[in-house]
């Protein structure tokens, strides 16, 4: 028989079985498709050396008037600069306090117990002590990070043991630090979970502490942040000639009027440079509206009072019971609550903003899932992901049921997306059921109109545009530059990436008859491989019938004459422009995979040559 050609369609396709969608992919990881054929991804090395503490769950690059390239990192423990791949910790101050004999120290131990009657401290906060005086024979000053004891009392670990058992340390000055978030939401399980009156009283389906999310927006040169349930700050770069200076609230500049005390989210149109937050107080009260939209007068960030001379202004949103995200698109910002979509676009006075509904009966995953690129908003809802042109709509994905049906309903918060531009991709993270972490991405390339997934642990995700690479925040601690390299450079190791796509089942002949698959021609590209001689594994697993399932070669080698089935795994090398092997069956798939370090890789049309070789069941 002639060889036949395995051309196959590209992305990966779940929602059938592997028999279904025969002539396409049906898995793969650490891979993606170009001109219809997979290709191993590019790897990823760290920006630096140095670490953040907390989980980055924001990220936002900037560049100011002197041409300083900074990106914000706003973790769940802090908030930094980041410049040179140096850290540099801006992290606002929340309450400086007069504490007289503070501490409490113990002969022979680094725990000191530190009593402030002023409170509001949680657990793992950071302090920093100045102008104390030495107490059980040690002076502490410097920044501690708090292991809270009571409403009033809180431990904190020195480097030195105390020479005695002491209360001391004369008048210090105590400087808090903003308080800290929580890295994964944490549910509350029982009878009465939720506020009294919530959708989730009496099912459980509630939780505390909500993941901390930084929102941020340069306003010119100058960054203005803050976390969701939080206050504005803002990071002023041509003032803040040292990276380590703390941003300070946005509320405390000379001439600010009704800044808002509380928000959910912030953005800075890029029409007329306005200051919006999405879910914040009303003037007069400090209580949140989760669906309230403020915005400051234009080109001015400290002016929320509206009046006839300027367009500071508000609206409340009517559908749904909380804004979600928000979006800047093409002359219009997208408002996402947990029910629709609105797009908010600028008309001037009087109304200077109004809202038109553009999307009903959707979902949203959380703030962070939503994704802009060539002019159409993606994002991922609780059970399918839709885009929006003009309109919205959902988007057909042919991996919607391996995604959902393995993910982490309780973790939504932690779903976030980014673009890699590079490659006409839309990315994905999200926790598998199995996992509190971030822990799988899936990616849609919009120009190919293909889906494809894969395991990684990321944390936040920004696109290459003031920067030569795509960047993502790992569990490392650390930036990691993406599409850079072919290996795993995470750490000061470089390691090898496992990447591999597998084929759905394939008919063999006619599918009736048993065929023997005898020489393959493997077409495959090492362009980019630095090894000396890269190398992939080309796997073949026949199978008796659709559905029965894969089976290895016996120890020996033989043929299982139960199933008239035998897998066959062939290195292919950079030379490599035929393999001779042995396998049965009336279906059959194909993998092709990699570990090996310096190796990538892009998989053309194989050839496989066979005969019929009998009707045997």
């Amino acid at each position: 028989m002639p060889l036949q050609k395995l051309i196959l369609k590209p992305g990966i396709n779940r929602e059938g079985t592997r028999y279904t969608n025969e002539g396409g992919y049906y898995d793969g990881d650490k891979i993606r498709f170009r001109q219809g054929t997979p290709e191993k991804i590019g790897g990823w090395t760290r920006l630096s050396s140095s670490t953040y503490l907390g989980v980055a769950r924001s990220l936002h690059n900037w560049v100011n008037l002197a041409g300083a390239n900074y990106i914000g990192v706003g973790t769940h423990l802090k908030f930094y600069i980041e410049q040179g791949g140096a850290y540099n910790d801006v992290t606002p101050v929340r309450a400086t306090v007069s504490l007289t004999n503070p501490f409490t120290t113990t002969s022979g131990s680094t725990t000191v117990l530190v009593t402030d009657a002023n409170g509001g401290f949680v657990d793992e906060d950071f302090v920093t002590f100045s102008d104390a005086s030495a107490a059980g024979g040690v002076t502490i000053d410097g920044e501690f990070q708090i292991d809270i004891v009571s409403a009033t009392t809180y431990n904190i670990t020195i480097s030195s043991a105390a020479s005695s058992t002491a209360t001391g340390g004369g008048t210090v000055s105590a400087e808090y630090q903003v308080n800290v978030g929580t890295a994964f939401a944490i549910p509350i399980t029982g009878w009465g979970a939720g506020a009294w009156g919530s959708d989730s009283w009496g099912t459980g389906q509630s939780s505390v502490n909500p993941v901390r999310i930084w929102n941020q927006s340069n306003f010119g040169e100058d960054l203005i942040f803050g976390a969701s349930g939080d206050r504005l700050y803002i990071w002023d770069s041509g003032l803040n000639t040292s990276l380590g200076t703390r941003a300070i609230e946005l509320s405390s500049l000379s001439g600010a009027s009704n800044v808002p005390v509380v928000q959910n989210l912030l953005l800075v149109s890029d029409i007329s440079r306005f200051l919006f937050c999405f879910g914040t107080n009303p003037i007069g009260s400090t209580a949140i509206d989760p669906t309230l939209i403020r915005w400051s007068d234009q080109e001015d960030a400290i002016n929320w009072t509206p009046a006839a001379t300027n367009q500071a202004g508000s609206l409340r949103l009517s559908r749904g019971t909380k804004i979600v995200s928000a979006a800047q698109a093409r002359q219009e910002i997208l408002v996402f609550t947990d029910s629709s979509l609105y797009s908010l676009q600028y008309v001037g006075l009087p109304a200077v903003w109004t809202a038109t509904i553009v999307g009903e009966n959707i979902s949203i995953a959380g703030q962070k899932s939503v994704a802009y690129a060539n002019g159409i908003a993606y994002w991922m809802g609780t059970d399918k992901f839709y885009k929006y042109d003009g309109r919205s709509q959902p988007l057909k994905c042919d991996v919607r049921k391996y995604i959902f049906n393995d993910f982490n309903t309780q973790q939504y918060q932690q779903v976030f997306s980014g673009t890699n531009e590079s490659f006409h991709e839309v990315w994905w993270f999200y926790c598998s059921k199995a996992s509190n972490n971030i822990d799988r991405y899936v990616i849609f390339n919009y120009m190919e109109n293909v889906w494809y997934y894969g395991t990684l642990a990321r944390t936040a995700w920004l696109d290459s545009g003031l920067r030569d690479n795509p960047l993502a925040a790992t569990y490392s601690n650390n930036l990691v530059n993406h599409e850079d390299g072919i290996n795993d450079n995470e750490t000061s190791t470089e390691a090898a990436i496992t990447a591999y796509v597998e084929s759905s089942e394939f008919d063999l002949d006619d599918g009736h008859k048993v065929a023997l698959v005898n020489r393959v021609i493997p077409d495959i590209s090492f362009d980019g491989s630095t090894a000396n001689s890269p190398v992939v594994t080309m796997t073949l697993n026949p199978l008796s019938n659709s559905g029965s399932g894969y089976i290895s070669p016996t120890s020996t080698g033989g043929v299982n004459n139960a199933t008239v089935t035998r897998s066959a795994s062939s290195p292919v090398e950079v030379y490599t422009d035929q393999i001779f092997i042995r396998v049965r069956g009336r279906q059959m798939s194909m993998r092709l995979e990699s570990s090996a370090l310096d190796v990538t890789w892009q998989m053309g049309t194989p050839r496989i040559d066979m005969r019929p070789d009998g009707r045997r069941s």
